[in-house]
């Protein structure tokens, strides 16, 4: 399959605008005709209400097909207070988001944030409520898009023929009609659509890990409609692009040494080292141990994945030793249980949708088995996976129009929040987003690991410099650095709380995976 190489180079005009004034809330009231109902009983939380958006399925083509966005909202309840919307996405890309104002709330969110915005959750187009896309993948299939750790050339070509089956399913499957308008361009168009429908001239946003690009391109495309902005745990101006991809090599490098301090420290119950250096070379001989194919069932590719996903919490910690544990005694190895709510196969499909749709990928299995050896180098524990081949080399659509160029040109308005040592979102990639935005954004670094600053993280300084950015409009003059700081932010909450605050994390971190 020959396809054309589109140019990178949005097509983007929007002039520099002034920062958002406030917004009285009697204004949306009046010019909204949505009507909320009762959200769908397993999204349904005390608060909550639901409705169904009409948007274009092509927006070359506005008065064309459309197709239904899922929205939903928890309602201010101190009208004095109120500012506006605050929209939000989980991530994924592809997580659904209809449950994520009430998961936000129960993670800790503050009253004044509460209080000053009506939160929107949203299932972006192709997920969940929204209208869905499939590639009609069978179990074995439904279970990861990250690929696998390639160990030589031979493997890369044998990913190839794997992804290239996914591929074609994903262009045959019932929903291939709507599969080429599935990008971050027009989830970001949705967005303004709802913004629209609910009668606001403004709207605030809150995104987290592939959120935090969907809201860099909302930012660039309706600069004049965005208020006050929140980019946590940043990709880089490319999204999960094939750089994105092989970014996550340089987030597993900076984020295993904590894991690595975090077993030395318990030695005494893991066995897996007595110093981080120890532990590190534990990591390199079951992964080695593993290629060979000693404990049945368990491959060296699953063993290094699951050490990635387990790195994005410090709650995983003591679950993921136990399993290196298991492993260095020819025990098996499980995987850490998934949200209920979360659909897998779905979550897969639409990642790929995205992913596939918004960048022109290379087609050549040489292109990635030349990257896998670079990598292979430079980031020895997981560089052989994170450049690995991808679906998208063989998708069964170009992408309909050119990616969108994040740039400077718009307020001053955003604020980036991350972590120093994010395994999922490395910090390399978040200072490229921080050039890309130019003066539009000021970022504020956490010396903590993990993936998700505001409410994901205890860190006091990285928590309320958002808070203080989304009520009162304060943001750092430059960029400033957190310290580390395990004081306990959340300390106050009941067992209950805090119980009901790291099951809605789990929900959250479930949604931004992509496994």
């Amino acid at each position: 399959m020959n396809r054309s190489v589109l140019s990178r180079i949005g097509t983007l005009t929007a002039a520099a605008a002034t920062l958002a004034v406030l917004v009285p809330a009697t204004a949306s009231a009046a010019a909204s005709s949505v009507q909320w109902g009762p959200c769908p009983e397993d999204v349904a939380a005390p608060g909550l209400t639901c409705t169904t958006l009409k948007v274009p399925l092509d927006y070359r083509n506005p008065g064309g097909k459309t197709i239904d966005v899922a929205v939903s909202k928890l309602a201010s309840t101190k009208p004095a207070k109120r500012r506006g919307i605050m929209l939000t996405n989980p991530g994924g890309p592809g997580g659904p988001g209809l449950s994520m104002p009430a998961e936000l709330r129960a993670a800790g969110m503050p009253s004044s944030v509460l209080d000053a915005y009506d939160i929107i959750g949203f299932d972006p187009r192709g997920i969940g409520r929204s209208t869905p896309v499939t590639c009609d993948l069978k179990p074995e299939q439904a279970v990861n898009n990250v690929p696998p750790y390639a160990r030589d050339a031979a493997a890369v070509a044998e990913r190839a023929k794997t992804v290239a089956v996914v591929a074609k399913q994903c262009g045959e499957s019932k929903t291939a009609a709507i599969l080429p308008y599935i990008t971050s361009a027009n989830t970001a168009r949705d967005m303004d659509r709802i913004r629209e429908a609910l009668g606001e001239k403004k709207l605030s946003y809150y995104g987290v890990s592939y959120g935090s690009y969907l809201g860099a391109v909302y930012s660039t495309l309706f600069p004049q409609n965005t208020d006050r902005v929140v980019l946590d745990s940043v990709t880089g101006p490319g999204g999960l692009d094939p750089a994105g991809s092989r970014r996550l090599a340089e987030g597993f490098q900076d984020r295993f040494p904590d894991f690595a301090k975090w077993a030395a420290e318990r030695h005494a119950s893991y066995g897996l080292g007595r110093t981080p250096r120890q532990v590190t070379a534990k990591f390199y001989e079951l992964a080695a141990k593993l290629d060979t194919g000693v404990v049945p069932g368990v491959d060296g590719a699953a063993f290094r994945v699951g050490t990635f996903g387990s790195l994005y919490s410090t709650r995983s910690f003591p679950v993921l030793a136990q399993q290196w544990q298991a492993l260095d005694g020819e025990g098996v190895m499980k995987q850490t249980a998934q949200a209920q709510q979360v659909d897998v196969a779905q979550i897969l499909a639409a990642q790929l949708h995205v992913v596939c749709n918004d960048v022109n990928w290379p087609e050549k299995v040489e292109t990635y088995q030349r990257s896998v050896e670079k990598d292979r180098v430079k980031y020895p524990m997981f560089g052989a996976a994170a450049a690995n081949i991808w679906t998208c080399a063989y998708w069964p659509s170009e992408p309909i129009e050119p990616q969108v160029r994040i740039g400077d040109r718009g307020p001053s308005n955003i604020l980036m929040v991350q972590n120093l040592r994010d395994p999922a979102t490395p910090l390399g990639g978040a200072k490229e987003m921080r050039r890309a935005l130019g003066d539009r954004t000021r970022m504020v670094s956490v010396d903590d690991g993990g993936h998700g600053v505001w409410l994901g993280s205890e860190n006091a300084c990285g928590n309320n410099a958002v808070n203080r950015f989304l009520v009162e409009g304060k943001r750092p003059a430059h960029d400033t650095a957190c310290a580390a700081d395990r004081g306990g932010l959340f300390a106050s909450m009941t067992p209950e709380q805090r119980q009901e605050r790291e099951k809605a994390l789990d929900e959250v971190r479930s949604k931004q995976r992509m496994f």
